[in-house]
């Protein structure tokens, strides 16, 4: 999910969608109304209307997406954040988030309920895909912006029966609120002005997420950089400096450091399905590459791991990103 908020709420700010997802909020986020959105739009012959609202720090928009009926795209302040499909919540349409969903449908055996921690909430894309795809699953959301988690209870309701739990704070703060060995799976996906806040980068965050983990849970992080990669290269050193295992998926553009874009971390204490990963996200809409082992090693280039003394917010993405 993405989402600017600042030290919790929804997925990384501004990330590259799908360029045709992309384009599609691009255009409609330049129609802004004050009105209600119709979540049932398209039948009846009644066409959806965007949606703004100010939330903390920003203008949120819900956009409708022209082809699939009840299907909206989150934008804040114009960057495209979430996609949800109200009638299809297994529908990812986000690349990044298609990456992340890979993940936890590989984390344990299919439709096998799983507890989940999302630091970062946004329109709560992946905690409505998990409900769906792993019913009776227990998640708990962290989301810092109350207002946006307002709207988008009003305008995009969650299934009633999902046993999805929302708390408004710090993701930190909330991380440290659940108890040790909870979680299957922390996904972190958390954007302050469209950079990750510099306490959610460090080796003593991710010592909090390991103790959150149950022994063999998955950590997932979607990440945001550009040339010359040095804060992904930070941030993968810093998850081995916690955790034994590690892969990265991303565009093959990024990973040769040709444009910012978003890169999707796994880490565990137990070895990954890498090959079914990297199957998966070969053969993706926009096909991606995944490296782990001794080649994400030498990716690294000697990063060193960051502390919480040193650490310090990703880099703002150019005004070109998401144009």
């Amino acid at each position: 999910m993405a989402r600017r908020g600042a030290s919790s709420g929804g997925a990384g700010a501004r990330k590259r969608s799908d360029r045709k997802a992309g384009n599609r909020a691009a255009n409609a986020a330049e129609e802004k109304t004050g009105g209600r959105a119709e979540r049932g739009a398209g039948r009846g012959g009644r066409r959806a209307e965007p949606l703004a609202e100010p939330v903390d720090g920003s203008l949120a928009e819900l956009v409708p997406d022209r082809e699939r009926p009840r299907a909206w795209t989150l934008t804040l302040d114009g960057a495209p954040q979430s996609h949800v499909d109200l009638d299809d919540p297994t529908f990812l349409s986000f690349e990044y988030q298609r990456r992340i969903g890979h993940i936890a449908d590989l984390v344990a055996p299919p439709g096998q309920p799983l507890h989940v921690v999302h630091l970062g909430g946004g329109a709560f894309t992946l905690a409505r895909y998990i409900a769906a795809t792993r019913p009776r699953s227990t998640q708990q959301v962290v989301e810092l912006d109350a207002a946006l988690v307002q709207l988008v209870r009003r305008e995009l309701p969650l299934d009633p029966q999902a046993r999805i739990r929302v708390r408004a704070t710090d993701a930190r703060a909330g991380l440290g609120k659940i108890q040790d060995g909870w979680a299957d799976l922390v996904i972190a996906d958390v954007f302050s002005g469209a950079r990750t806040p510099a306490h959610l980068t460090s080796t003593e965050f991710l010592a909090e997420v390991r103790r959150v983990l149950k022994p063999g849970g998955s950590y997932v992080a979607n990440l945001a950089d550009g040339p010359p990669l040095t804060h992904l290269r930070g941030q993968i050193a810093t998850a081995a400096a916690v955790f034994p295992e590690l892969a990265l998926a991303a565009d093959p553009t990024v990973w040769r450091g040709r444009r910012f874009g978003n890169a999707v971390l796994l880490a565990s204490d137990l070895p990954l399905k890498v090959a079914e990963l990297t199957r998966r996200v070969a053969t993706d809409p926009h096909p991606g590459r995944v490296e782990h082992g001794r080649a994400l090693a030498d990716f690294t280039g000697g990063a060193a791991a960051v502390s919480d003394a040193d650490a310090k917010p990703s880099p703002a993405p150019p005004p070109s990103a998401f144009g």
